[in-house]
């Protein structure tokens, strides 16, 4: 965060980070938040099995990761979670079916660029099983695990690893 320097109101090198969400500008008063942004996570369960992708992007390329993304602008985190099982592997689900479980802070490192995320965990039970038709651009592939059968080293966010291992 410190890399930015130059105010993008006046344009003078006088921006300044605080440390921890607010960059400030001594010229022009100009001032920016980095605020803390929304993310879901959907554990998609058939009876005591956990639907799990393996993430094709940095951060944590290869990583298991459970389906779900940031939520966008005017969205809600319930709408964030169908688009996200949508774009990711083509599913539709049923959002009165969505059940909320818990909320924990993350850190999402995107380009060099940390980013204070509140994980909204959420969980969808199906009654069988299904083939997931990929998004090869996002997921690289899925895995049905019990959670016996998880490795929390595998996981690739804290907030998933801390949920696994001490709320779900």
């Amino acid at each position: 965060m410190e890399e930015l320097k130059f105010c993008p109101k006046c344009g003078h090198k006088t921006l300044q980070w605080n440390g921890e969400k607010k960059w400030s500008c001594s010229d022009c008063d100009y001032v920016l938040f980095h605020n803390v942004a929304g993310a879901v996570a959907v554990v998609i369960r058939c009876g005591d099995e956990i639907l799990f992708t393996k993430r094709n992007q940095e951060p944590k390329k290869g990583k298991l990761d459970l389906a779900g993304g940031f939520v966008d602008p005017k969205e809600s985190a319930e709408q964030t979670c169908v688009r996200e099982l949508f774009e990711e592997m083509n599913i539709e689900v049923d959002i009165s079916k969505l059940k909320y479980l818990a909320s924990l802070p993350n850190v999402y490192v995107y380009k060099n660029i940390p980013y204070n995320t509140l994980d909204l965990f959420y969980e969808y039970e199906v009654s069988e099983k299904f083939e997931v038709k990929l998004e090869i651009s996002e997921i690289s592939g899925t895995f049905w695990l019990k959670k016996s059968e998880i490795a929390i080293e595998d996981i690739a966010f804290d907030s998933q690893k801390y949920f696994f291992e001490n709320i779900y």
